[in-house]
């Protein structure tokens, strides 16, 4: 297992950090959130992003992506986590991109992928229906009628959901469980925004139908999307992490109290080596799970969660400890090291929190 970047990725993490720093800073999320911008992020962003080649990652070449995988996707994941940036990296290239390639027809390939990797098609999966994500309780039906189903059920935190073109929907049939692409304005739409000012939707089904053709083909698919959805999502809170870590030490640097540096404060460099020996750690992690993916490691699924758990406790950690050590200004909304506290809280819940991810952990290794 490599934990160390080879040369093609590390040039895809220097172009991705240049990229979103030049061209997405925190001051375009904050303008996204100030104006309450309908759509929640910039299309012309999304399209030059797709330009790089990035929603083609995790699609194979003979369906139009590099195949290049979850080592280089999560390079691009670290850097827009950097900035907070609020893209459909996680909905489209993830868990649509994934999707499609894993368990797409020939002919749902030929139809979705083309758009989706030219940043023209905005995929989302509407999977949990409760407060905690739970991929296993789906209460979603879909009954048959003729050779199609008629959909009936509620989702929810589905992330840019109101204005998905396509719709990925679990639910349950009379063979089991299936994935269904649905119109997105065939459901009931209700936009949430959350805490860290990112789009989340209420999704509510009522008989809506579709054909056969709209059908996933059946497998593992769900379950391989998801773990390269928290890898993934793990590699931008290790972002954001570093970030808030990086902010906290420039400022123990700068401000001055009783007319020396607060960073040469004992209790306060005590804090921020906790804080760079944990991002270190979910570092190597992430790289871990990330490279375990890409080789199809058996043990990939549970370095995935070890992955996700460790990054839900250090961005949570670095975020709060970054709005306690910038003091007073720190609570304020003009400063931006607040944007990563919130966005720790709503990151952690996403796809499995670290409860879920350390009790998934220890099924996979049979304690």
């Amino acid at each position: 297992m490599a934990l160390i970047l080879n040369d093609e990725a590390q040039m895809v993490r220097e172009t991705a950090l240049s990229f979103f720093r030049e061209r997405s800073p925190i001051t375009a999320l904050r303008k996204l959130r100030d104006d309450n911008d309908p759509v929640g992020f910039s299309r012309d962003l999304w399209r030059e992003m797709a330009e790089l080649g990035w929603t083609g990652f995790l699609v194979d070449e003979d369906d139009g992506g590099s195949a290049f995988g979850m080592t280089g996707l999560a390079q691009v994941m670290e850097a827009a986590g950097r900035t907070l940036t609020a893209s459909p990296l996680m909905s489209t290239a993830l868990l649509g991109g994934s999707l499609l390639s894993l368990a797409g027809t020939d002919d749902q390939k030929a139809e979705y992928l083309p758009p989706l990797l030219a940043g023209e098609h905005i995929m989302a999966l509407a999977l949990d229906e409760g407060a905690r994500h739970a991929p296993n309780q789906i209460a979603t039906m879909a009954e048959r009628d003729g050779s199609g189903y008629r959909l009936n059920g509620e989702k929810t935190f589905v992330l840019d959901g109101h204005i998905a073109d396509t719709l990925i929907v679990a639910a349950r049939t009379d063979a089991g469980p299936a994935l269904f692409l649905v119109p997105g304005e065939a459901a009931d739409r209700t936009r949430l925004t959350m805490v860290d000012s990112r789009n989340a939707a209420r999704i509510r089904l009522d008989n809506v139908a579709v054909g056969p053709e709209a059908m996933l083909r059946r497998g593992p698919a769900l379950d391989l999307a998801l773990d390269r959805a928290r890898a993934g999502l793990a590699a931008e809170m290790l972002g954001s992490a570093q970030e808030a870590f990086d902010r906290t030490i420039q400022y123990l640097k700068d401000r001055k109290q009783f007319g020396v540096v607060i960073g040469s404060f004992q209790s306060l460099k005590h804090r921020a080596a906790h804080m760079f020996c944990e991002v270190e750690i979910t570092r190597s992690a992430v790289i871990a799970a990330a490279s375990a993916l890409d080789s199809g490691a058996n043990d990939a699924a549970a370095l995935v969660s070890l992955a996700k758990a460790k990054a839900n406790e250090t961005l949570f950690l670095c975020g709060n400890e970054g709005v306690q050590m910038h003091g007073g200004i720190g609570m304020t909304d003009e400063h931006e090291i607040g944007f990563f506290m919130k966005r720790s809280r709503v990151a952690q819940a996403t796809f499995g929190d670290t409860r879920f991810c350390r009790d998934r952990y220890a099924g996979l290794m049979g304690y």
